[in-house]
């Protein structure tokens, strides 16, 4: 589940990056400064002779870790330009030689490595080898992390935890680390370690571990990354799956199968020997339920991947309206009274002279419920809209609920991870989320920004300490309904207990209605074709 207190980890790790950053301009601007041009050609000479000479006192230690050629490698792809670093046309480590590992670790979100060249699995050790020829005399080969031979005859070792949770230990600690292992060609290895399935494409590795069970983070720390990660393969690579749950895969499968061809690996449970021309470990993120265009091939962005999802759901949306009409024609078979009342229905929607709005409320049951729903539905009506509550379970199909968000034109719904579903509206859709308290930050970081990014007109209705339940439980210069900040500050423990678990919500309609108002008068407006009616935030 969220955690809130992340953000204190992401802005240390930011501030960390910048001062990183900060230092290399430095140098940067140090060595390119002029102040070599101004000293004689004397000194020069100098200077010229003492780097030489260090450079080869220190070049064993420079190559000696595969921590001192990432920095290395880091301030190569800074110097090319950021599109180096991410952009898939320029991809990282496009100079890596058959045989070798080149690994980025420059993220706080995740690590990612690629290796290139015979890739064959041993599931049993948690391993993935690579082998290439002896001659690794390369040009590029400074970067490819090679740091000679060991006793074991591996050229490179690097390990990986391929989930994009990276900066927090504990759900990491659940992750079952990945040995990359680089070997030369050797007749004997290659013959105990015999291919049992030969794939022509390239394989993406990664783990649906971790808070994996949770719809937020299901697609915040698993789908979104492997479309960032594979889409510019089209559809030519196979999925590896380490913690691999067949549920997960019968959940996404509809996803899946837009991104790739072929039936995904259960890392784990399947022993056999597969191997790859190539692999990639581990899975790209950008930001929360987003995706940065200009880090991607062809400047895809988060409604690039909300048309993917139109592709995957469809075909059974298809099927689910082929069913009801289906059962509607055996109905009608049967009860003449079903035929007459079906005409009238569509003799009404026929008078109508402009459509109405739908509403779809997201209902929760326990905490952070709200509690007068069946008024909100009734103002609703009131309004103007068309209203539908939804409430879905663990087990509610996604197409089921895709189907009913994309035919919707506004979205309501208390904040927590079943928001996660403002990915399945439209764009120029209204979503309105309902803040309860001591959530404010997590439901703006989590959701709101994400949702304005889809192209979402984006409605926080934050609540008042009265619309908690929280209000009759507390005194009214308590903290918890004060100051909650001051309260999240205490650790999770107390965000849950408190705010998360231990409130409902009590809507004031009174105040709540002028922002349903609002986004009635939005959509009205684009449905009816009427501009003149505008939307203001």
């Amino acid at each position: 589940m969220v955690r809130y207190q992340r953000c204190h980890q992401w802005r240390k790790g930011e501030k960390h990056i910048d001062e990183d950053e900060e230092s290399q301009t430095f140098l940067m601007d140090f060595s390119n400064s002029g102040y070599y041009k101004r000293s004689s050609p004397k000194l020069l000479y100098l200077l010229f002779i003492s780097l030489l000479s260090c450079s080869f006192i220190l070049a064993p230690h420079l190559f000696s870790s595969s921590t001192t050629f990432s920095l290395l490698y880091s301030t190569l792809i800074e110097d090319e330009g950021l599109a180096a670093d991410m952009n898939i046309n320029a991809p990282l480590c496009s100079s890596i030689s058959n045989g070798a590992i080149c690994c980025d670790r420059s993220s706080i979100r995740s690590d990612i490595c690629i290796m290139k060249g015979d890739v064959r699995t041993q599931s049993t050790s948690f391993s993935i080898f690579v082998y290439g020829s002896e001659d690794r005399s390369s040009s590029n080969s400074q970067f490819s992390g090679i740091v000679g031979e060991n006793e074991d005859g591996e050229l490179q070792h690097e390990r990986i935890k391929p989930y994009t949770r990276k900066w927090e230990t504990s759900v990491m600690n659940t992750i079952d680390e990945l040995h990359l292992i680089a070997k030369k060609d050797s007749t004997l290895d290659l013959y105990e370690q015999q291919c049992h399935v030969q794939h022509d494409v390239p394989a993406v590795f990664f783990s649906t571990g971790g808070y994996t069970g949770n719809v937020y983070h299901e697609f915040n720390d698993g789908i979104l990354p492997l479309y960032i990660t594979s889409q510019h393969f089209n559809k030519k690579v196979v999925f590896v799956i380490q913690d691999y749950h067949n549920w997960w895969v019968m959940k996404y499968g509809d996803i899946l199968s837009q991104l790739s061809d072929y039936p995904p690996i259960d890392y784990s449970g399947d022993k056999r020997t597969h191997c790859f021309p190539e692999a990639i470990v581990g899975l790209r993120i950008h930001d929360e339920l987003s995706i940065d265009s200009s880090l991607m091939e062809r400047n895809k962005d988060i409604v690039d991947f909300r048309d993917l999802l139109d592709r995957a759901y469809w075909p059974r949306i298809r099927g689910l309206i082929q069913d009801e009409e289906r059962e509607a024609q055996e109905k009608l078979s049967v009860s003449p009274t079903f035929e007459s009342s079906l005409q009238i229905k569509k003799e009404v929607q026929g008078d109508q002279l402009v459509k109405k709005p739908k509403l779809l409320i997201i209902s929760r049951n326990g905490s952070r419920a709200i509690t007068n729903e069946d008024l909100l539905v009734k103002m609703a009506e009131k309004i103007g809209f068309e209203v539908e509550v939804l409430r879905p379970d663990p087990t509610t199909e996604l197409a089921k609920i895709y189907r009913a968000l994309n035919a919707s034109d506004v979205m309501i719904g208390v904040h927590g991870a079943a928001m996660t579903h403002f990915l399945f509206m439209k764009p120029h859709s209204v979503f309105i989320q309902v803040i309860p308290l001591g959530t404010e930050w997590a439901a703006e970081e989590y959701y709101g920004e994400p949702a304005k990014k889809l192209g979402l007109k984006y409605i926080g209705y934050q609540i008042l300490a009265r619309e908690s339940s929280l209000y009759s439980k507390y005194d009214r210069d308590d903290p918890v309904l004060r100051d909650p900040q001051s309260v999240n500050k205490k650790g999770w423990e107390y965000t849950k207990k408190i705010y998360l678990d231990g409130q409902t919500v009590r809507l004031d309609l009174g105040r709540f209605r002028k922002r349903l108002v609002r986004a009635y008068d939005y959509m009205f407006s684009r449905m009816n074709q009427r501009p003149h009616l505008k939307y203001s935030q």
